[in-house]
């Protein structure tokens, strides 16, 4: 494909439809870990067409060293870049900074999804304005994969939302369940809502009339009811579903567990003679639980309920952990997970409608 610069009109000039749009320029490592990871992606996804979004004079040697990369990549210039730390007000400002390019590729069509290593608060916000929620959406949640002792577990919001009404909650309900689908392959995802117990009394109100709802929906047999944190790495269901502050509290915590429990095996295992003879003789299954747990392998983060893909690696990550968002972002595509949620949504709009509120309200268990 062509590697130079394509004018302001391209969007408007050509017919391809791209299968990404890439910011190359978001993440502590870009541009070389998002080219390095696309080359990895090339790999993985016969058929994708990348458009790559970033300065030229960085991103073409980069594509000359890594031919792979460049051989599903258009690139298309600009030199302005979204910072690690601009305020999302301010990015909102730069018209053609890399990521805000990436989002118009999406809402003109141009682009099926959008991935970017970027700034996540500048990144939502670009995503609420450009490509826009679906309709049937009142807000957008961040989901994520993360490892259970049974597989894999889609949770969501992780921090998009800090205060969610039950509304959100089954619309979440409704995206993570299409995500799971999408994205780990499961036919009929089961969903739990998180909460302080398992008991139908326990939580407060939205928690109740959200369950109660999605006992009244189209997900009804796969609602298994309300679960507790430690559901969560026990994979007791497929997804789970809370408010932003909740979720994100959720994460952060067992991404901590997670470290500390590295640093303790790390300790034993260097402490005296018998311990060093002791990891040899478990090496092979302490690489296999560390390539299991790896964070890598669950980068990419995803603002669902939006008019289009939409996925967020780390800022931090390698270029096999930028390759693994991309997996993420074209498992979506491929699965049609933005039509999934349309679908959905159009099934469950009487259950949402302001006449149907208070019907759910009036069968809700009371506080007690």
């Amino acid at each position: 494909m062509n590697k130079t610069e394509i004018p302001d009109s391209f969007l408007s000039d050509t017919d391809e439809v791209f299968s990404l749009a890439v910011d190359g320029m978001g993440g502590d490592g870009a541009p070389e870990i998002v080219v390095a990871g696309l080359a990895l992606a090339a790999e993985r996804h016969r058929g994708i067409k990348v458009l790559l979004i970033g300065d030229e004079a960085q991103l073409l040697p980069l594509l000359a060293r890594y031919p792979k990369a460049a051989a599903i990549c258009t690139v298309w210039h600009t030199g302005s870049t979204v910072s690690m730390d601009m305020k999302p007000t301010a990015a909102l400002r730069l018209r053609q900074s890399s990521m805000r390019l990436a989002m118009d590729a999406v809402a003109s069509g141009r682009a099926r999804g959008v991935v970017s290593a970027g700034n996540s608060g500048a990144m939502l916000a670009l995503a609420k304005i450009v490509v826009k929620t679906l309709p049937g959406i009142s807000r957008p949640a961040m989901a994520a994969i993360s490892p259970t002792i049974k597989g894999d577990v889609v949770m969501l919001d992780l921090g998009a939302n800090v205060a969610c009404d039950w509304r959100n909650l089954v619309e979440f309900a409704v995206m993570g369940e299409a995500f799971a689908k999408a994205v780990l392959g499961l036919p009929a995802p089961t969903i739990g809502l998180l909460n302080v117990g398992s008991e139908e009394l326990k939580g407060d109100e939205k928690l109740r009339v959200a369950a109660e709802a999605l006992r009244e929906s189209p997900l009804a047999a796969q609602f298994h009811g309300f679960v507790e944190g430690h559901d969560i790495t026990a994979g007791t269901t497929d997804v789970v579903v809370t408010d932003g502050f909740t979720g994100n509290v959720a994460l952060k915590t067992g991404e901590g567990v997670l470290k500390m429990a590295t640093t303790l095996l790390r300790r034993v295992f260097q402490n005296g003679l018998l311990a060093r003879i002791g990891y040899l003789l478990v090496r092979r299954g302490l690489e296999r639980m560390k390539e299991w747990l790896d964070p890598r392998r669950y980068n990419g983060a995803v603002f669902v309920g939006l008019n289009g893909v939409v996925v967020k690696s780390h800022g931090g990550t390698d270029a096999e952990g930028f390759a693994a968002a991309v997996d993420v972002a074209m498992d979506m595509v491929t699965h049609g997970f933005t039509e999934s949620i349309r679908d959905r949504l159009s099934h469950m709009g009487a259950l949402l409608s302001r006449q149907q509120v208070g019907q759910v309200r009036e069968t809700a268990v009371p506080v007690s």
